[in-house]
Protein backbone atom coordinates (compact mmCIF):
# COMPACT_ATOMS: atom_id res chain seq x y z
CA UNK A 1 0.00 0.00 0.00
CA UNK A 2 0.99 3.51 -0.33
CA UNK A 3 0.20 6.35 1.89
CA UNK A 4 1.30 10.20 1.18
CA UNK A 5 1.63 12.03 4.24
CA UNK A 6 1.62 15.41 2.37
CA UNK A 7 3.77 18.50 3.74
CA UNK A 8 0.40 20.80 4.43
CA UNK A 9 -1.13 18.15 6.39
CA UNK A 10 1.85 18.11 8.82
CA UNK A 11 1.79 19.47 12.71
CA UNK A 12 3.46 22.82 12.56
CA UNK A 13 5.06 24.85 15.77
CA UNK A 14 6.48 28.21 15.00
CA UNK A 15 8.00 30.78 17.37
CA UNK A 16 10.44 33.38 17.20
CA UNK A 17 13.48 31.16 16.31
CA UNK A 18 11.88 28.36 15.19
CA UNK A 19 9.78 27.23 12.06
CA UNK A 20 9.27 23.50 12.72
CA UNK A 21 7.03 20.78 10.87
CA UNK A 22 5.95 17.64 12.37
CA UNK A 23 5.21 14.21 10.10
CA UNK A 24 4.30 13.12 13.53
CA UNK A 25 2.44 13.73 16.97
CA UNK A 26 5.34 15.61 18.79
CA UNK A 27 5.23 18.11 21.63
CA UNK A 28 1.75 20.49 21.39
CA UNK A 29 0.87 18.78 18.12
CA UNK A 30 -1.10 15.30 18.78
CA UNK A 31 -3.13 13.03 16.51
CA UNK A 32 -4.21 10.08 16.73
CA UNK A 33 -3.62 8.89 13.61
CA UNK A 34 -0.21 10.04 13.61
CA UNK A 35 1.64 8.59 16.19
CA UNK A 36 4.57 6.84 14.44
CA UNK A 37 5.71 4.38 11.72
CA UNK A 38 6.76 1.21 12.23
CA UNK A 39 9.95 1.94 14.61
CA UNK A 40 10.15 5.62 13.12
CA UNK A 41 8.59 8.21 15.79
CA UNK A 42 9.25 11.43 15.24
CA UNK A 43 10.25 13.05 11.76
CA UNK A 44 10.80 16.86 12.37
CA UNK A 45 11.75 19.18 9.20
CA UNK A 46 13.56 22.20 11.15
CA UNK A 47 14.37 25.88 10.19
CA UNK A 48 16.21 27.49 13.00
CA UNK A 49 16.69 31.36 12.52
CA UNK A 50 20.63 32.38 12.98
CA UNK A 51 21.82 32.24 17.08
CA UNK A 52 18.47 30.41 17.86
CA UNK A 53 18.30 26.86 18.53
CA UNK A 54 17.73 24.11 21.48
CA UNK A 55 18.91 24.64 25.17
CA UNK A 56 20.41 21.53 26.65
CA UNK A 57 17.54 18.83 27.46
CA UNK A 58 17.57 15.14 28.01
CA UNK A 59 16.78 12.08 26.19
CA UNK A 60 16.16 8.70 26.66
CA UNK A 61 16.10 5.56 24.63
CA UNK A 62 16.06 6.77 21.43
CA UNK A 63 18.20 6.69 18.24
CA UNK A 64 18.48 10.12 17.12
CA UNK A 65 19.59 10.92 13.81
CA UNK A 66 19.83 14.61 12.66
CA UNK A 67 20.27 15.55 8.41
CA UNK A 68 21.32 18.81 7.78
CA UNK A 69 19.98 20.22 4.62
CA UNK A 70 21.52 23.52 4.36
CA UNK A 71 23.70 25.96 6.77
CA UNK A 72 25.65 24.49 9.91
CA UNK A 73 24.03 23.03 13.02
CA UNK A 74 26.23 22.96 16.32
CA UNK A 75 25.92 19.80 18.68
CA UNK A 76 27.45 19.54 22.38
CA UNK A 77 26.04 17.06 24.72
CA UNK A 78 27.17 15.39 28.04
CA UNK A 79 29.55 13.20 26.94
CA UNK A 80 31.59 16.11 25.98
CA UNK A 81 30.91 15.38 21.89
CA UNK A 82 30.77 18.84 20.65
CA UNK A 83 30.76 18.82 16.66
CA UNK A 84 29.29 21.37 13.82
CA UNK A 85 27.08 19.47 11.10
CA UNK A 86 27.08 20.92 7.65
CA UNK A 87 25.64 19.55 4.55
CA UNK A 88 26.83 15.76 3.64
CA UNK A 89 27.67 15.23 7.44
CA UNK A 90 25.19 12.77 9.40
CA UNK A 91 24.83 12.74 13.22
CA UNK A 92 23.42 9.65 14.94
CA UNK A 93 23.27 9.72 18.56
CA UNK A 94 22.03 6.98 21.09
CA UNK A 95 20.46 8.62 23.99
CA UNK A 96 20.52 4.62 25.51
CA UNK A 97 20.47 5.56 29.70
CA UNK A 98 19.95 8.74 29.23
CA UNK A 99 22.25 11.86 27.85
CA UNK A 100 21.80 15.65 27.52
CA UNK A 101 22.43 17.77 24.62
CA UNK A 102 21.98 20.77 22.65
CA UNK A 103 21.86 21.89 19.33
CA UNK A 104 22.12 25.14 18.15
CA UNK A 105 22.25 27.33 15.05
CA UNK A 106 26.24 29.35 15.03
CA UNK A 107 25.61 31.74 12.14
CA UNK A 108 24.69 35.02 12.77
CA UNK A 109 23.72 35.42 9.66
CA UNK A 110 22.08 32.27 7.92
CA UNK A 111 19.24 29.73 9.20
CA UNK A 112 20.22 26.07 9.20
CA UNK A 113 17.61 23.51 7.55
CA UNK A 114 17.39 19.87 8.86
CA UNK A 115 15.74 17.20 9.78
CA UNK A 116 15.68 15.29 12.80
CA UNK A 117 14.30 11.75 12.67
CA UNK A 118 14.04 9.23 15.98
CA UNK A 119 14.01 5.64 15.88
CA UNK A 120 12.52 3.57 18.47
CA UNK A 121 15.61 1.13 19.93
CA UNK A 122 15.64 -2.59 19.89
CA UNK A 123 16.82 -2.48 23.45
CA UNK A 124 16.57 0.15 26.49
CA UNK A 125 18.90 1.09 28.36
CA UNK A 126 22.32 1.11 26.79
CA UNK A 127 25.16 3.01 27.03
CA UNK A 128 24.28 6.16 25.25
CA UNK A 129 26.86 7.57 22.29
CA UNK A 130 27.59 9.69 19.69
CA UNK A 131 28.69 9.15 15.94
CA UNK A 132 29.02 11.72 12.62
CA UNK A 133 30.59 10.96 9.43
CA UNK A 134 30.85 13.09 6.47
CA UNK A 135 29.61 10.97 2.77
CA UNK A 136 30.90 12.79 -0.09
CA UNK A 137 27.95 14.88 -2.30
CA UNK A 138 29.17 12.71 -5.56
CA UNK A 139 28.30 9.46 -3.38
CA UNK A 140 24.58 10.75 -3.18
CA UNK A 141 24.42 12.19 -6.82
CA UNK A 142 21.65 9.79 -8.45
CA UNK A 143 22.51 7.41 -5.86
CA UNK A 144 20.86 5.95 -2.81
CA UNK A 145 23.42 6.28 -0.09
CA UNK A 146 23.67 4.06 3.09
CA UNK A 147 24.09 6.50 6.00
CA UNK A 148 22.63 4.36 8.81
CA UNK A 149 22.19 0.81 9.29
CA UNK A 150 22.62 -1.91 12.26
CA UNK A 151 25.26 -3.11 10.74
CA UNK A 152 27.51 -0.16 10.18
CA UNK A 153 28.37 -1.68 6.86
CA UNK A 154 29.36 0.19 4.09
CA UNK A 155 31.13 2.75 6.44
CA UNK A 156 27.53 3.88 7.37
CA UNK A 157 27.01 4.90 11.10
CA UNK A 158 25.78 2.22 13.55
CA UNK A 159 22.01 2.08 15.03
CA UNK A 160 20.48 -0.07 17.23
CA UNK A 161 17.73 -1.15 15.12
CA UNK A 162 16.33 -2.95 12.28
CA UNK A 163 16.72 0.09 10.06
CA UNK A 164 18.43 1.10 7.28
CA UNK A 165 18.62 4.86 6.02
CA UNK A 166 19.68 6.15 2.85
CA UNK A 167 20.32 9.73 1.66
CA UNK A 168 20.07 10.12 -2.53
CA UNK A 169 20.14 13.42 -4.40
CA UNK A 170 18.39 13.39 -7.31
CA UNK A 171 19.42 15.65 -10.73
CA UNK A 172 16.10 16.44 -12.99
CA UNK A 173 15.53 13.50 -14.53
CA UNK A 174 17.91 11.55 -12.49
CA UNK A 175 16.24 8.11 -10.97
CA UNK A 176 17.21 5.45 -8.41
CA UNK A 177 15.37 1.85 -8.08
CA UNK A 178 14.42 0.51 -4.75
CA UNK A 179 12.99 -2.55 -4.03
CA UNK A 180 9.97 -2.86 -1.62
CA UNK A 181 9.13 -6.62 0.19
CA UNK A 182 6.22 -7.70 2.07
CA UNK A 183 8.26 -7.58 5.44
CA UNK A 184 9.53 -4.38 5.56
CA UNK A 185 8.11 -0.87 5.94
CA UNK A 186 9.38 2.01 3.93
CA UNK A 187 9.31 5.29 4.31
CA UNK A 188 10.37 8.04 1.79
CA UNK A 189 10.98 11.88 3.30
CA UNK A 190 11.73 14.88 0.30
CA UNK A 191 13.81 17.37 2.18
CA UNK A 192 14.53 19.41 -1.27
CA UNK A 193 12.98 19.66 -4.47
CA UNK A 194 10.08 17.42 -6.03
CA UNK A 195 10.53 13.56 -6.94
CA UNK A 196 8.27 11.11 -8.77
CA UNK A 197 7.76 7.62 -6.83
CA UNK A 198 6.54 5.36 -9.23
CA UNK A 199 4.26 8.07 -10.70
CA UNK A 200 3.42 9.80 -7.34
CA UNK A 201 4.67 12.86 -7.42
CA UNK A 202 6.03 14.31 -3.98
CA UNK A 203 7.29 17.74 -3.45
CA UNK A 204 9.21 19.15 -0.01
CA UNK A 205 7.78 18.09 2.99
CA UNK A 206 5.87 15.43 1.49
CA UNK A 207 6.43 12.01 2.98
CA UNK A 208 5.30 8.64 1.59
CA UNK A 209 4.66 5.45 3.44
CA UNK A 210 5.13 2.03 1.39
CA UNK A 211 4.13 -1.56 3.09
CA UNK A 212 2.26 -4.44 2.23
CA UNK A 213 4.41 -4.36 -1.49
CA UNK A 214 6.40 -6.54 -3.33
CA UNK A 215 7.78 -4.50 -5.98
CA UNK A 216 10.20 -1.98 -7.23
CA UNK A 217 10.31 1.69 -6.64
CA UNK A 218 11.17 4.02 -9.19
CA UNK A 219 12.40 7.18 -7.89
CA UNK A 220 13.10 10.05 -10.17
CA UNK A 221 14.06 13.32 -10.15
CA UNK A 222 11.76 16.81 -11.32
CA UNK A 223 12.79 19.73 -10.24
CA UNK A 224 16.39 20.05 -10.84
CA UNK A 225 18.06 19.67 -7.48
CA UNK A 226 16.40 16.89 -5.25
CA UNK A 227 16.95 15.73 -1.77
CA UNK A 228 15.43 12.86 -0.37
CA UNK A 229 15.64 10.32 2.73
CA UNK A 230 14.40 6.88 2.33
CA UNK A 231 14.22 4.73 5.26
CA UNK A 232 13.58 1.02 5.69
CA UNK A 233 12.35 -0.45 9.05
CA UNK A 234 10.36 -3.83 10.10
CA UNK A 235 6.78 -4.31 9.38
CA UNK A 236 6.04 -4.15 13.53
CA UNK A 237 8.05 -2.59 16.48
CA UNK A 238 10.62 -4.98 17.81
CA UNK A 239 12.04 -3.58 21.53
CA UNK A 240 13.53 -5.50 24.74
CA UNK A 241 14.30 -4.60 27.97
CA UNK A 242 17.97 -4.88 29.34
Amino acid sequence: MFQIRSADERGHTQIDWLDSFHSFSFGDYYDPHFMGYSVLRVLNDDLVAPSGGFATHPHANMEIVTVVIKGVLEHKDSLGSRYLIRPGEIQKMTAGSGIQHSEFNPSLQDPVHFLQIWIIPDEENIDPSYQQKSFEINEMANKLRLIVSPTGEKESLLIHQDAYLYQCQLLQDGNVRYEAHPDRALWIQVAEGAVSVNDNPLIAGDGLAVWNEQMVLEISGIDSQNNLILMDFPQSLQRTAS
